[in-house]
């Protein structure tokens, strides 16, 4: 349950006889930025390519701190950049293993034809 703050002005009217009271409630505004720390630290701990992850979780951590003491636009930067940092890492990371899958079925071809012609020619080394 959320505590929202009230504050209520009285206003007297000044030009009529009978006083005016006019009310006003300030509600809190709660401005979301998302500090992509579980991101970070998933790419932190899995996909730490040249240390983007390591590097965007510092960024992640610096935007939590700036949202603490409510410098929103301080946070808004350090969570651009971190959320930029946690894409360049998926990407190279989705590389990376799309090419040691490559390598890995290429490699395995080859053992295979290799071993298929060992079968074939006996005793031919």
């Amino acid at each position: 349950m959320h505590k929202e703050e009230y504050e209520v002005s009285v206003m007297g009217g000044g030009h009529t006889s009978a006083s005016q009271t006019t009310t006003v409630i300030n509600m809190p505004r709660d401005i979301s930025v998302p500090d992509h720390v579980v991101w970070s630290l998933f790419n932190t701990l899995f996909m730490n390519f040249c240390c983007l992850g390591f590097i965007a979780f510092a960024y992640s951590v610096k935007s939590r701190d700036r949202k603490m003491v409510g410098d929103i636009t301080g946070a808004q930067a350090f969570a651009s950049t971190a959320k930029c940092l946690n894409i360049w890492a998926l990407i190279f990371n989705i590389l990376l293993t799309i090419g040691a899958i490559v390598i890995l079925i290429i490699f395995s071809a080859a053992v295979v034809q290799a071993v298929s012609q060992m079968m074939n020619h006996p005793g031919g080394f």
